[in-house]
């Protein structure tokens, strides 16, 4: 024992009572002189969490084991166990070598030989916080993932035309690749449409593979499963597959690179193409990493349907081949079927961790899905002509009401009061009229409610839509603002009464008056 210490030499094992116990205890504890705030005994525990010996350890000042971070915290125990009591509290505390880590600390205050004394319990909880942080890490790193997911599906379902260069670069933001290709499947060949991290051949002379027979076909797109290679230099066979595969036509492809990974880009059961991706460093890529890397796959695959249907759709003139289009694009509601799909994934999870959360994320899969319904169904109706005429008008105005609230929550209200026939260009004109109403709402108004009510009677209209946004003056509003330029025009080339009212902060009413020659005014 250190006799040169400028404190009272701590006490031998006999003269403190119960001192097996004492020694024993597997948490650290820590007696302490309330004014001098040294240590005057400390089990064998408390020093070696510290990285001291007992002797050692005895004699230290608070502040050479107590980070200064938790120094405040030590203060104000100390003041509220004096009254009696305990006090706990988290705290971070500094080893021998200057590593800090983590406490939970119980404290009490007591007399011993004779002078005032706190009393620490001390226990190492560092492997505990690593752990919740590790996991809290992890959930918020799935977090970013899924929000990116729904980023990449927005991105890539705003363009009716392929981009390849945006999907690779969409990919790369949930994962690091040193290489990769974007592949489409023409006859019998896999054509690269777009490379990062490869020099791009000569114009006009894109990086083409040669696939030799549907058992390559089978293998390479793996019952549209992911392929994972963990060393492409490897003997696996999946290794010496690839190999064999990029050396007809992409030698250059492979260069330094080691890990792999292969997603096909596929619609339903049909074979589309692929994303390979490569790594420097040998089984880089995960399970995890596959999984992301499909998900992007898939949406890919229905922009890149989609961009087939447009374009096939600039290039349709007759009514069937129009029809046509209308059923195969019903696809386009997949976007919201995936981000739907998306919240399904993770609902279970955030049941767990918030259940409020989940309540609202259950809320919003349900719009997800009628919105979905809704815009096939607008969709459809815009992509045949006769659907705009054929249909009830009161019909149309619901299916409007539905897609518009899919579409921006915003909920819509729409009352149909009677029947009668209208001629073909009126009734499309109060359509897009009423469209167009729907959309200031939503984009302009910053409304909350639309109420749409439509009175008919045969040879007579009268139909409302209000909304209870930020309104606008009329007085001041520029020429087509809002489109009401627009309405207005539409209204008149049809023998419709459009007026519209509006107020800053009193919301936009919208009136449409018609009435067949002849006939009686509704009231």
């Amino acid at each position: 024992m250190h006799v040169s210490r400028d404190h009272p030499a701590g006490p031998q094992p006999r003269e403190l009572p119960y001192r097996q116990i004492f020694d024993a205890v597997g948490d650290g504890l820590i007696i302490q002189d309330s004014g001098s705030l040294r240590v005057v005994e400390a089990n064998a525990a408390a020093a070696s969490m510290h990285g001291y010996s007992q002797e050692e350890f005895i004699g230290l000042h608070l502040t050479a084991y107590l980070h200064a971070d938790s120094q405040a915290s030590f203060s104000e125990a100390a003041r509220a166990v004096q009254g009696g009591g305990a006090f706990e509290s988290p705290a971070i505390h500094v080893r021998r070598d200057g590593s800090p880590f983590h406490v939970e600390v119980r404290r009490t205050a007591f007399t011993y030989q004779g002078r005032p004394c706190l009393l620490s319990v001390v226990r190492d909880v560092s492997r505990r916080i690593r752990a919740e942080q590790a996991i809290l890490q992890q959930a918020e790193a799935r977090q970013r993932e899924q929000a990116t997911l729904l980023d990449i599906s927005h991105t890539l379902a705003s363009t009716l035309e392929l981009k390849p260069d945006l999907i690779l670069d969409q990919l790369r933001s949930i994962i690091e690749y040193s290489r990769a290709a974007l592949f489409v499947l023409e006859d019998s060949s896999l054509v690269a449409v777009s490379l990062r991290g490869v020099q791009q051949p000569d114009a006009g002379t894109p990086l083409r593979i040669q696939i030799d027979g549907p058992e390559t076909v089978t293998q390479l797109f793996n019952q549209q499963r992911p392929i994972l290679i963990a060393d492409v230099s490897s003997e696996h066979k999946n290794a010496q597959f690839l190999r064999a595969l990029l050396q007809r036509g992409a030698p250059t492809f492979l260069g330094e690179a080691r890990a792999w990974l292969w997603v096909p880009v596929a619609a339903k059961s049909r074979i589309l193409g692929g994303i390979g991706v490569a790594h420097s460093e040998p089984g880089y890529f995960s399970k995890h990493h596959a999984d992301l890397a499909l998900t992007v796959a898939n949406q890919a695959a229905i922009t890149m349907v989609n961009a087939e249907l447009y374009e096939n759709a600039r290039s349709l003139a007759v009514l069937e081949e129009r029809q046509r289009l209308a059923r195969n694009l019903h696809d386009a509601v997949n976007q919201s079927l995936f981000s739907a799909g998306i919240i399904a994934e993770v609902l279970p999870r955030l049941w767990d961790k918030d259940q409020a959360e989940a309540r609202r994320s259950l809320e919003d899969l349900r719009r997800l899905t009628r919105g979905a319904m809704a815009e096939m169904r607008a969709l459809l109706a815009e992509l045949r002509p006769s659907a705009l005429t054929d249909a009830e008008l009161g019909d149309l105005l619901h299916l409007l009401g539905n897609a518009f609230t899919g579409r921006t929550s915003i909920p819509a209200e729409v009352t149909v009061a009677g029947k009668g026939e209208l001629p073909a260009d009126v009734q499309v004109a109060v359509y897009r009229i009423c469209q167009e109403a729907l959309n200031n709402a939503a984009k302009h108004a910053g409304a909350s409610r639309v109420e749409m009510s439509l009175k008919q009677e045969p040879g007579s209209l009268d139909l409302s839509l209000r909304d209870d946004g930020r309104g606008f003056d009329p007085g001041r509003s520029e020429t087509g603002h809002y489109g009401l330029g627009m309405m207005q025009e539409r209204a008149a080339a049809v023998g419709l009464h459009l007026s519209i009212t509006s107020q800053p902060g009193h919301g936009t009413a919208l009136h449409l008056r018609w009435q067949q020659a002849g006939t009686r005014e509704v009231e």
